[in-house]
């Protein structure tokens, strides 16, 4: 009787090894002053300030530490069925980092989970590189990660991702919403898209009810979707507002009273999270600009408007709740840095709430 071996069991170390040689150089593309190198170590390490006379020095007060956790979802199946793995990274990054500046967080370090049905070398760097894509553009360190290799639990070419991000403030300086009162106004930031909710929704309108697939192209959507490839629109990558969001905070944090991430649950719901006791907001319909990918999607599974409103962003992928008199000057420092954003409502005093101004 031939010797059982971890390779016959569908895990071939050499080749674990082989993908493990590949990550440093994207985890080191995201480092920042603060990160301690640990070579060869169980951990990553990451100093939260800086000695005295450093230039990067934060000088945090009563600093918080913020945590949040997020997957893509099942975006992922359609990665797959593209063989286009480079973005759903920064879709996992964007998921959690987005989560932490609601808090007023500076996300600092991220930490990845990668579950695969077999060892996969150049499959994992593509994972890793959107990855650590999205670090950059959060300006956080990409401290560590897993790679689990379970045959028995994922198909050869089935894989999943998990992500993990801490940031931090000072207590003085974090965002709860408590500060939301009558007469603030709300303000709306562009998506780039679906971003990663929905997508079983999608998955179900386009490709069964529907039966196109990720390679063929959209057609009479009456868009500028016309064109393109159906798997390219979907795989469109969540945009990450991290340096946008630490830009207004540095400069206007007193007069944000309020910050969304508009994911499952669309925009009513994640902004009714945020919202005090005794305040009440009023939205106004058709202020923003909806993304054509969800009239597309809407068309083609029939989808009842209020439907479309409760699953997905419709174009709002995070949203603030600021002082009125800072308005104007926020909004020009959002254009200056090329985000589309509007005026979508207001506060008034009434039974806690986030409805249409109808």
């Amino acid at each position: 009787m031939a010797k059982a071996t971890y390779k016959d069991s569908g895990v071939d170390l050499e080749l674990y090894r082989n993908a493990m040689e590949r990550l440093p150089g994207l985890m080191e593309r995201t480092e920042t002053p603060r990160v301690r190198r640990l070579p060869g170590g169980f951990a990553g390490m990451f100093q939260l300030d800086f000695e005295k006379g450093s230039p990067f020095r934060r000088n945090y007060e009563d600093p918080v530490l913020i945590s949040c956790t997020d997957g893509v979802g099942t975006k992922l199946k359609i990665a797959q069925a593209m063989n286009s793995h480079m973005t759903v990274g920064i879709d996992l990054v964007a998921m959690s980092v987005n989560d932490a500046i609601c808090c007023g967080a500076e996300p600092l370090f991220f930490l990845d989970y990668v579950a695969m049905g077999k060892d996969n070398p150049p499959l994992l760097e593509k994972i890793v590189s959107g990855i650590s894509d999205g670090c950059v553009q959060a300006n956080s360190a990409l401290l560590g990660g897993e790679t689990a290799i379970m045959p028995d639990m994922y198909g050869p070419d089935d894989y999943d991702l998990g992500g993990f991000c801490v940031g931090v403030a000072s207590k003085k300086d974090l965002i709860d919403g408590s500060k939301i009162q009558p007469g603030d106004v709300v303000i709306g930031i562009a998506s780039t898209g679906l971003h990663s909710n929905g997508f079983s929704l999608v998955r179900k309108v386009v490709f069964s009810l529907s039966e196109l697939n990720v390679f063929d192209t959209i057609q009479n959507s009456g868009t500028e979707l016309d064109g393109q490839l159906v798997g390219e629109v979907l795989l469109t990558p969540t945009r990450i507002y991290v340096k946008p969001a630490m830009q207004i905070l540095e400069n206007f944090r007193e007069a944000v009273h309020g910050v969304a991430h508009i994911t499952g649950g669309g925009l009513h719901e994640n902004l009714e999270r945020v919202v005090p006791a005794g305040s009440r907001v009023l939205i106004d319909r058709g202020s923003w600009t909806v993304k054509p990918v969800f009239r597309w999607i809407q068309k083609l599974g029939e989808i009842e408007e209020d439907e479309m409103y409760r699953v997905f962003n419709m174009g709002l992928g995070l949203v603030m709740v600021l002082a009125a008199d800072q308005v104007e000057a926020i909004r020009a420092s959002l254009d200056g840095m090329g985000l589309e954003n509007w005026v979508i409502g207001k506060v008034v005093e009434g039974q806690k709430a986030v409805v249409w101004n109808d």
